[in-house]
């Protein structure tokens, strides 16, 4: 699909602003750990994040219902693989979610900044992945995604990166979202993305909340301490970040789309800066700077071979 420069900067705009909702999230996922566990955090802001768009997505099948051509079969044909995607798309980001929140409760010591350099390695493993799919990537995409990786690790880590179970937990998050990104690509011409975003945190949500009655002892309590971030990350981190990205990605590349993605590390950072008053070192500033001359670079126009 030829895309225009125009919606590819618009998709760009979205994926680009999908960061900045996430950046700040890592901050509410920080505080919300200490009130619940994190089947209990992500299931109920996943279902928060579906209660939102739910009322959007009512709006839309009813305005779409008067233009509707479709045969029966056709419907049902495109209601399958709609219903499909949602659903693998939710095993996915359960994986992914519950993986990184999970990291949370194993790293001590700069625990936001870790998990936050580990998580933005999926803008390596996603070319990586995409070349079993055969998707070939530019010379300079592979430049820029190791500037990224290079940047993510002076702007998030502070002292030696240890390999604990946290870092573990938040590697197989890393993985997993890179899944998740690929497999977006590859339905995203065949389904309606507003209602693909619904359909996984609808998944996602009841799995955790099956998994949270299962595994954990959630109280009105905690619940209650956590509220302010849970509405954050289900209104804004899902209902609003994930949709950002199912609607950027389908006008941008995947490589270059993680890229954009993975400045939800910066904007971490940040965000920690601004609400808890923490200074940005020399060494962040400089990985903030390296990180977006990589995005600069996966955006330059490819040159035409004569």
């Amino acid at each position: 699909m030829l895309i225009s420069k125009k919606k590819e900067m618009g998709g760009n705009a979205a994926l680009l602003l999908a960061a900045i909702i996430w950046g700040a999230s890592f901050v509410a996922q920080d505080v919300g750990k200490d009130h619940v566990g994190a089947f209990t955090y992500n299931g109920l802001r996943m279902l928060m994040g579906a209660a939102v768009l739910l009322p959007l997505i009512l709006f839309m099948q009813l305005k779409k219902r008067k233009t509707d051509t479709r045969t029966k079969e056709q419907k049902k044909k495109d209601n399958f693989i709609q219903a499909k995607s949602g659903i693998i798309c939710g095993i996915i980001l359960f994986c992914a979610s519950n993986l990184q929140q999970f990291a949370f409760n194993y790293i001590d010591e700069a625990a936001s900044g870790k998990i936050g350099f580990i998580t933005a390695l999926y803008m390596l493993l996603v070319p990586v992945f995409g070349l079993f799919l055969g998707q070939k990537q530019r010379f300079a995409v592979w430049v820029a995604v190791l500037m990224g990786c290079a940047g993510a690790y002076l702007l998030c880590v502070d002292s030696s990166l240890t390999l604990g179970l946290g870092e573990l937990l938040a590697l197989g998050c890393a993985a997993f979202f890179a899944v998740h990104i690929l497999y977006i690509d590859s339905v995203m011409d065949k389904v309606d993305g507003v209602i693909l975003s619904f359909s996984q945190f609808f998944v996602v949500g009841i799995l955790s909340v099956i998994c949270m009655f299962i595994f954990e002892t959630p109280t009105i309590t905690g619940i209650r301490g956590a509220l302010i971030p849970m509405l954050y990350s289900g209104i804004m981190s899902s209902g609003a970040g994930y949709t950002l990205q199912i609607v950027g990605q389908k006008y941008t590349k995947p490589a270059v789309a993680s890229l954009l993605m993975c400045l939800e590390s910066v904007f971490a950072v940040l965000t920690e800066w601004i609400v808890q008053g923490e200074q940005l070192e020399a060494r962040e500033f400089i990985g903030c700077v390296v990180m977006f001359v990589a995005i600069i670079i996966t955006n330059l126009p490819e040159r035409k071979k004569k």
